[in-house]
């Protein structure tokens, strides 16, 4: 394959997707139309590859001609939702949220629960961005704010993560 094939594939960005396995309907219109956002600006888009945010988000890529990667947390690609395109099983239940938010160049966190808390704390840690869209707020105990990148719309969210992640990328290295 020639080389210039193999940089244009490194450099598309990987967008995660967070939030409830199981969401309101709004969060859902929401999730598809990041989705569909991601796709159409030439991203991969990866979540825990299950119901909810994860779904709406993949059948908005998808629908959209996305590819869309599903880290799983059991032990069967059958568990991922129909619009996976490649399913990738952990068995590790909810520490699989540490594979997915490492393999991103940037996430956004659509409404959520404590899975997705975790993984926005994670996200910071890790030094990757995370762009939030209804989702929580957050202060460390002495005050200040949790540095969570507000969208209004999920097109704002999808401009905004790439944005962060072409900022951010090579930023933490190995176990930084």
């Amino acid at each position: 394959m020639p080389a210039a094939v193999n940089r244009a594939r490194a450099s598309k960005i990987h967008i995660g997707v967070i939030g409830e396995g199981v969401c309101s309907p709004r969060a859902a219109a929401l999730a598809r139309r990041v989705g569909a956002a991601i796709a159409r600006a030439g991203g991969r888009l990866l979540s825990g590859g299950r119901g909810g945010v994860m779904e709406a988000a993949s059948r908005g890529a998808a629908e959209a001609g996305g590819l869309v990667v599903g880290i799983l947390p059991g032990f069967s690609r059958r568990d991922a939702n129909r619009w996976v395109t490649v399913p990738i099983v952990t068995g590790m239940d909810q520490a699989r949220n540490v594979i997915l938010v490492r393999s991103c160049d940037a996430l956004i966190a659509v409404g959520g629960m404590y899975g997705t808390l975790s993984e926005i704390a994670l996200a910071i840690k890790l030094g990757k961005p995370v762009v939030g869209l209804g989702t929580w707020r957050l202060r460390q105990p002495e005050g200040r704010r949790v540095p969570i990148i507000r969208a209004k719309t999920p097109e704002d969210a999808v401009a905004r993560a790439i944005r962060a992640a072409k900022t951010a990328r090579g930023a933490r290295t190995w176990l930084s």
